[in-house]
């Protein structure tokens, strides 16, 4: 592994994370503190270093923390041994969601991102070429003359067919919402213990005449202390007295990643941007500028597109003291205003969390209705019951008075049946 900061101590936590979730055994360690050497990222000797390190560790793959561009690749596996594998951590990225990808919109978007990754790389290549530096292009791999035109083919067909996907996904949560659910959304860095959160609010699946408008829904969400075990989405049914709600999960958001790789998931975020109400997941047990700087890249991630209210997750505060929480609080004010507490693990907080969730879910509208005595009148209470919150049914001779509660939809819906039964 190797890392370059402009200034102060390389911190390779996070880093040494990826490489393991990657599945790989971390051989060596090189890392400096100086500006980047525009030709290798790391200084000259520092590299050297490098290649040292990788001969007699027998090393066969070397992973940067840094962005590296197309011809810093090519430049350091011109100093590295012959067959040693050059990635950043974008590479690495993308490799492990590549292992991830278990739904067919999940591998697409992993290809899509792979292929916009390689897209300059490939155009490096042939600029390279026109200079006759062929041999093995190094970390760069072999030039193909037909690759660049391959990969925008490519990407195209890739991006229709995920708009075709998501065309499908937005008619499948607008026919939830017809049906009475609200839509929450987990979101927040990788690791924050969403997928744990998600199985603690979650109820035992149970949507009866509902299944077929949720062939995606998911029993097993894995909750496992990895980076990046949920890739695609994942959707459960939460336990709320009063509210049907669809609780879905979601990739974690991590720092630094460019606008490609974010622009290459764009279909699963929109299970964010689309939400009723979005959670916020974070770690309170990390130290504070941490969190601090995990709320900002969240933050900017959900502002762009999101128009959800968003509330805060303080999560694993079983992990800290009051007092630490509380100092937390106050330092995080200005990102977390007014936070819930919780600890997915231990399943404290939780019944403050789902008052919470049911307090900023968009408002329902009361309404009541009478109902002519007619054979359809059955069949209309029936769907009042299963796509609204019905507080009381009166039975008369000649009319049926439902008094209920449900999304503004679900009202004018309702009316409309009411009119068709009283015309007929």
């Amino acid at each position: 592994m190797a890392k370059r900061v402009d200034d102060g101590e390389p911190d390779t936590e996070e880093i040494r994370e990826l490489v393991r979730a990657a599945g790989y055994e971390v051989a060596g360690e090189v890392t400096q503190s100086r500006t980047a050497d525009p030709a290798l990222q790391l200084g000259e000797g520092k590299v050297e270093e490098l290649a040292a390190l990788v001969a007699e560790t027998g090393a066969e793959t070397v992973v940067f923390d840094n962005r590296l561009g197309p011809y810093q690749t090519f430049n350091l596996g011109d100093h590295l041994p012959d067959g040693v594998t050059v990635m950043d951590r974008f590479t690495l990225i993308l490799e492990i969601f590549g292992q991830r990808a278990q739904t067919r919109k999940a591998q697409l978007q992993v290809e899509l991102a792979e292929l916009r990754y390689e897209l300059p790389r490939a155009e490096a290549k042939a600029s390279l070429a026109k200079r006759d530096e062929r041999p093995g292009f190094m970390g760069l791999g072999e030039y193909d003359e037909s690759r660049e035109q391959d990969i925008k083919a490519q990407i195209s067909r890739i991006r229709d067919e995920l708009e075709q996907i998501e065309t499908t996904e937005r008619q499948r949560r607008d026919r939830r919402r017809e049906s009475g659910f609200d839509l929450v959304a987990l979101a927040g860095y990788t690791s924050a213990g969403k997928s744990t959160l998600m199985r603690a609010l979650a109820a035992d699946l149970d949507l009866d005449e509902n299944e077929a408008l949720h062939p995606d829904l998911d029993t097993t969400a894995e909750s496992r202390d990895e980076l990046f075990t949920t890739l695609g989405t994942t959707t459960r049914r939460m336990e709320l007295d009063e509210r049907d709600v669809l609780l879905t999960d979601t990739v974690g958001f991590i720092s630094d990643l460019p606008h490609w790789l974010v622009e290459s998931f764009k279909s699963t975020l929109d299970s964010v941007y689309q939400a009723d109400l979005v959670l916020l997941v974070v770690d309170a047990s990390e130290p504070v500028e941490e969190i601090r700087e995990k709320l900002a890249t969240s933050h900017d991630t959900l502002y762009e597109r999101n128009e959800a209210p968003i509330v805060t997750v303080f999560n694993k505060v079983d992990r800290i003291s009051e007092d630490e929480l509380a100092e937390k609080r106050e330092a995080l004010s200005a990102l977390a205003p007014n936070p819930i507490a919780v600890s997915a693990l231990a399943g404290t907080g939780l019944d403050d969390l789902r008052e919470r969730v049911t307090y900023a879910l968009p408002r329902r509208e009361k309404e009541r209705l009478v109902l002519p005595m007619t054979d359809e009148t059955m069949s209309v209470v029936s769907w009042l019951h299963d796509n609204a919150h019905v507080e009381d049914v009166t039975y008369g001779d000649d009319e049926v008075v439902v008094a209920f509660e449900a999304r503004p939809k679900i009202v004018e819906q309702s009316r409309d049946k009411a009119s068709t039964l009283a015309s007929a």
